[in-house]
């Protein structure tokens, strides 16, 4: 058997279960015998064709809410990457004959992604169980006990439901206020002294998973600049405080010790005495225009890279420990300098922008790599733009993400 060939077209096709599968845009790309069976439709009039033109809401029933509750679930998936359970659904199906003809369906539905090789989805299998004859089960005053409580469990399924869309909506309402207090504790985006910089931050898409991401530059003297980027674990409101607070210590830090390493070493210290703070990431880095030297030092966070004016990319990996609060006891942590040529790019980033699902960290510090190469002739602005569109997903990413570019 291991040696034979799977036809898994043969397989899908004899499903005992209704599955079908759709595109991004929600275009069904093929659909099983029992799905087509079931749903009183033929192949023709469902593949190629979209979802929602194949199966709208009944317009006779004002309350109908089962298209707007599927569409929801596939964004959750197209967003999250997640597989997401559905509650039981009302959701009446047209007659293929009798277009003014609706039947009354129960349906309880599974969507799940389809990851291509660089972590996007390409693909939603659309799993659904018909349960129709459970719930009309109900009205039948010989109905058995068991069928009693299957329709009672239905009427639970809707009121959880009800819950979660009271909970969806509070959780917006966070997310909003997170995303402002964000906002007004980064710092606006300029230059530092008369050297050029671009800042990003970009908020994860249809997720609470923001706002604990930051960045900070700092004036320092003699013709030197710090540049730090830090990702808090958490999000929401306690992401964005915690960000405050570690954001502001490291800034002060970083004016009052004697290089990266030790400014992290404080900042360890000080995220010990905060709640939410642990195992936080960040990377320092001080910038010597003297020197032309870059001293760094990293706690956990992904390499910053240095783009040099012949397009090779560097990643300051030399000087990497655990992150924020890892270990129990204190200990020096490491530093390194390399040197820099005039017209480099210095590049610090928040995981956001290189990590994805089901894909190795390497392939995504390679996509930045090969980014800053193409577009190492832009100016920051336009390098931190190109780098943005060409490394986020196209409906944005699952965790935010902070980008800052100095020119050198």
């Amino acid at each position: 058997m291991t040696d034979a060939v799977i036809d898994y077209a043969g397989v899908f096709q004899a499903l005992p279960g209704m599955v079908a599968l759709l595109t991004p845009d929600l275009v069904y790309a093929d659909a099983n015998e029992e799905f087509l069976r079931q749903s009183g439709r033929t192949r023709d009039q469902v593949v190629g064709r979209y979802l929602f033109d194949v199966f709208p809401d009944n317009p006779n029933d004002p309350s109908a809410s089962g298209m707007r509750n599927l569409a929801a679930s596939l964004r959750r998936v197209l967003t999250t990457g997640e597989r997401d359970a559905m509650a039981l659904q009302r959701y009446d199906v047209q007659s293929p004959e009798n277009p003014d003809e609706w039947e009354e369906r129960y349906w309880s539905p599974v969507n799940a992604p389809v990851h291509g090789p660089d972590g996007d989805v390409v693909l939603l299998v659309h799993r659904v169980e018909e349960v129709t004859e459970l719930i009309r089960a109900r009205g039948r005053p010989e109905g058995s006990r068991t069928r009693v409580l299957e329709a009672e469990l239905y009427t639970r399924a809707h009121e959880l439901q009800d819950i979660n869309e009271r909970l969806r909506q509070a959780h917006a309402r966070e997310r909003e206020v997170a995303l402002a207090l964000q906002e007004a504790m980064l710092p606006a985006p300029a230059d530092v002294g008369h050297h050029r910089a671009a800042v990003r931050y970009r908020p994860a898409v249809g997720s609470l998973n923001v706002c604990g991401d930051w960045y900070d530059l700092v004036d320092l003297p003699d013709d030197r600049i710090g540049v730090a980027v830090g990702d808090v674990v958490g999000h929401g409101l306690q992401a964005a405080g915690v960000m405050g607070l570690l954001r502001s210590a490291l800034s002060a830090a970083s004016r009052a010790t004697d290089g990266p390493a030790e400014a992290l070493e404080v900042l360890g210290l000080y995220a010990r005495s905060v709640d939410g703070a642990e195992n936080t990431t960040a990377v320092e880095t001080c910038i010597d225009w003297d020197t032309h030297t870059i001293t760094y030092s990293s706690a956990g966070h992904p390499p910053p890279a240095l783009l040099r004016p012949d397009g090779t990319v560097t990643f300051l990996d030399q000087a990497t420990d655990p992150p924020l609060g890892a270990r129990p006891e204190h200990v020096p942590r490491p530093q390194a300098t390399t040197s820099f040529t005039e017209g480099a790019s210095l590049v610090l980033y928040t995981d956001g922008l290189i990590e994805r699902r089901h894909e190795d960290i390497d392939t995504g510090l390679t996509r930045l790599a090969n980014s800053l190469r193409r577009n190492r002739a832009a100016d920051p602005e336009a390098l931190a733009d190109a780098v943005l569109a060409e490394l986020l997903p196209p409906g944005g990413a699952t965790d935010d993400t902070a980008l800052v570019i100095v020119r050198l």
